[in-house]
């Protein structure tokens, strides 16, 4: 048997020349236009930097600044006007308009936002462009700005009706107000006295937290229609009572005309 036989010699790296070693040079991106370096690590650790900052500055806003919480619900106060928290104030206030409540709510609550965030979503597909400048990409970019501006300009809106509404239900607000002169013993006013109409448009229909309803350009068809589907910021199905009731009342209500 022969010495040294199936002994095998293996280099250990630690002790090779550094000269003979080979350098890790950054690949080179000049054919990737759009891209000058590499996504992992370089790219993403700035990136995880970056939201690291917003999120410590957020965190430090949240202490320092803490979510307002409203007093308990009471069913009991009709004078109490509810709001939504701010990031939902632009469908909120989208919900106001004609177009979009009452009998077309459907259009204010699920198809318009609908079809805005479905837009959206498919810019990505639509625009494939490599470009990184926003005015060589008109059509993310335009769809970007106008979706800013709707939702900054019904946010605004809704926070200024919101203070508006509320300064009037706290009387620091005074609107003219139509009188009108009728029967109290007609049979339509005394069921409206029974309705819950009232607590909303007044004894004397000058209004409150609902409008006003003297002088209204509303057939009495139209107003039994209003007060089964509501109409802009007046919910519908509210009233408590049977179809004539509601009739007499409607017919009652456009007899009331302001007075001279």
């Amino acid at each position: 048997m022969h010495r040294g036989k199936g002994m095998k010699f293996v280099g250990d790296s630690r002790i090779t020349d550094p000269a003979s070693r080979t350098k890790k040079t950054p690949k080179d991106y000049s054919e990737y236009p759009g891209k000058t370096e590499a996504f992992w690590p370089d790219f993403l650790l700035k990136e995880w930097l970056v939201g690291a900052v917003f999120l410590v500055g957020y965190l430090v806003l949240t202490v320092a600044h803490p979510s307002p919480l409203e007093r308990q619900a009471d069913p009991t106060d009709t004078g109490y006007i509810p709001l939504p928290d701010w990031y939902f104030l632009f469908l909120y206030q989208l919900l106001k308009y004609e177009f979009a409540s009452g009998p077309f709510n459907v259009i204010g609550s699920i198809i318009i936002p609908g079809l805005a965030f479905g837009a959206l979503l498919l810019v990505p597909f639509l625009d494939t462009s490599k470009e990184r400048s926003p005015f060589k990409r008109p059509l993310p970019t335009g769809f970007m700005l106008l979706a800013f501006a709707a939702m900054f300009y019904l946010t605004w809106e809704s926070v200024a009706n919101h203070d508006w509404e509320a300064a009037k239900a706290q009387g620091e607000i005074k609107e003219e107000v139509a009188t009108v002169e009728f029967d109290e013993s007609a049979e339509g006013y005394q069921l409206y006295l029974g309705s819950s109409c009232i607590g909303c448009h007044g004894n004397a229909f000058e209004g409150g937290l609902g409008k006003p309803l003297i002088g209204l350009d509303y057939t009495a068809d139209e107003i039994v229609e209003i007060a089964h589907n509501g109409l802009n910021g007046m919910p519908g199905g509210t009233f408590q009572g049977t179809d004539e009731e509601l009739h007499k009342i409607a017919e009652f209500i456009t007899t009331l005309q302001p007075a001279e």
